[in-house]
């Protein structure tokens, strides 16, 4: 179960990124955290960028809306997510989202 914590209007979500993956996806949980595979490489925030990308597409809100706010060269990593709700942050495990 994804662990999901809510600071003022944002919603805190750990990221497992797994980069250079063969396609953008949203693949699961991983320990608490949303799986997230993307085609990337982890070189100068390009795999950072494609997470902002896929997650705010996923969620349909506004890249901006997106801030990584740690683990900027680790593959555990913390987002904070406005302009959606925990619900819909854990249906993205799910693929109902």
């Amino acid at each position: 179960m994804l662990e999901l914590v809510t600071r003022g209007d944002a919603v805190i979500v750990k990221v497992r990124v797994q980069p250079k993956a063969s396609r953008d996806a949203i693949v699961g949980e991983h320990a608490g955290a949303l799986k997230v595979a993307v085609t990337a490489p982890p070189d100068k925030g390009k795999a950072n960028k494609a997470v902002v990308e896929l997650l705010a597409r996923a969620l349909g809100i506004a890249k901006s809306n997106v801030e990584l706010v740690s683990g900027t060269t680790s593959r555990e990593k913390t987002f904070a997510v406005r302009g959606a709700s925990q619900r819909q942050i854990e249906a993205l495990v799910s693929g109902t989202a």
